[in-house]
């Protein structure tokens, strides 16, 4: 029996409001083969494999009703489809992955600028600073686990925990679609039944030898004097497995690569010559960059625009400002300022771009120099605390709220010369 296919499953219906736990591991569940099914909804429920049918190639994925049977990933396709004869084969699609691999974490850097991305479809979250806006860590995995389903369609579980690796294990145990909440002195209570195979470093060699020596549980291992572990396994080894089972793991979430320059483009379906098209969607990005910006705590003085054309040739410009700024309004005048400069007003654009490159923590450079930003800091504030609350889209600047007249004649434009265009990418320079 696979030891992923939910029979251990363990959730939380509530929890109190333990400060001490805000660290959060979401995990998506089955990712790959759940993305599969967003758009073969019939299978759900059956047993699906998701991989090349070739008997020489590998599992990469597998629904829980396949799990049941033993399939895992990276297990030889032939010998998945002998443990599950009836099971359902779809090609990968790893373009589609990625794409909501970017939501899942986008919507995770809506909740804190603490995001520390493990593989394409988990990562680690520190909620520590967004208590007094989004309430308990409870309450926050609750509301992300929320999100997730509202813009995917896909399900994720939630460990939340003290320290990183007992939030994994809760994540892990509370798998498909559930939230379990570790408090701070309920830690080992939880660890220390579970079997040694849960502790970080215990493959089947580690777990045959102490098994042999009568330790078969978190439990055991903690109870047995470090010198005799270390005795076992060396020092390094005997001691990290006596701070695990122990619950000590010091790490803190981190966000692993500096940023470098913030930034969004967009690739249009058709070319757009539409002058106006083109400067919603700069007022667009600019906004999206600003917001990222805010929630890093950075300000950028650089500004840069990039546009490709429909020939595929390629330019870029950009203006030192002469001071940072982390305001979308800001942002927005000036590159669309260079946008102007450029004379493209006939020219067939493919790509636009935007990015704020030259970054500095907030607060650096004092007053600013323009007496407007001001009142847009406010406005912007504001929409950030929204969209914290709420999620994003539900407050945008007017200029992105069309009419319904403007929008029916927008509607006739694009399907005439350029549908709306779809994010690239953030594209973030590390």
């Amino acid at each position: 029996m696979s030891k992923q296919d939910g029979s251990t499953r363990q959730v939380s219906a509530a929890a109190a409001d333990d400060g001490r736990a805000h660290i959060l591991h979401v995990d998506m569940d089955a990712f790959y083969a759940s993305v599969e099914l967003l758009t073969r909804p019939e299978l759900r429920g059956l047993p699906v494999i998701v991989g090349h049918p070739g008997q020489r190639s590998v599992v990469t994925a597998a629904t829980y009703e396949a799990r049941k049977y033993g399939v895992n990933s990276a297990m030889p396709m032939s010998i998945a489809l002998r443990r599950c004869p009836n099971a359902i084969v779809l090609e990968p699609h790893f373009d589609r992955y990625s794409h909501y691999s970017k939501i899942v974490m986008d919507l995770c850097r809506d909740l804190t600028p603490l995001v520390e991305p493990l593989s394409i479809d988990e990562a680690f979250l520190d909620v520590a600073g967004a208590r007094r806006l989004l309430g308990s860590p409870f309450e926050i995995a609750t509301l992300l686990r929320a999100r997730v389903l509202a813009s995917t369609g896909l399900t994720c579980s939630v460990g939340v925990a003290a320290t990183k690796f007992v939030a994994k294990l809760a994540s892990s145990r509370a798998k498909p679609d559930g939230l379990l909440f570790v408090p701070l002195e309920g830690t080992l209570a939880f660890l220390h039944p579970l079997p040694i195979s849960a502790l970080w470093g215990v493959g089947a060699k580690t777990e045959e030898r102490l098994s042999r020596l009568g330790l078969r549980t978190v439990g055991d291992v903690a109870q047995t004097p470090l010198a005799a572990l270390q005795k076992m396994l060396g020092v390094a080894a005997g001691q990290k497995l006596h701070d695990l089972a122990w619950a000590r793991d010091p790490r803190a979430v981190t966000v692993e690569r500096e940023e470098k320059s913030i930034g969004h483009e967009s690739t249009f379906e058709y070319d757009v010559t539409d002058p106006a098209v083109i400067r919603r969607e700069l007022l667009r990005m600019s906004d999206k960059s600003a917001v990222r910006l805010r929630r890093a705590g950075l300000e950028g003085r650089t500004v840069s625009l990039k546009l490709r054309y429909g020939d595929f040739s390629t330019i870029t410009r950009s203006k030192t400002l002469a001071e940072p700024t982390d305001l979308g309004r800001r942002i927005y005048e000036e590159v669309v300022g260079l946008y102007e400069a450029l004379d493209s007003a006939d020219a067939r654009i493919r790509l636009i771009g935007v990015r704020v490159e030259q970054l500095a923590p907030t607060g650096g450079a004092g007053l600013s120099l323009w007496q407007t930003d001001e009142d847009w800091r406010d406005a912007e504030q504001a929409m950030d605390a929204v969209t914290a609350r709420f999620g994003a889209g539900l407050v945008r600047p007017a200029t992105l709220v069309a009419s319904p007249t403007a929008q029916s004649s927008a509607s006739r434009r694009l399907k005439q010369s350029s549908p709306a265009p779809r994010d690239a990418e953030d594209l973030t320079d590390l």
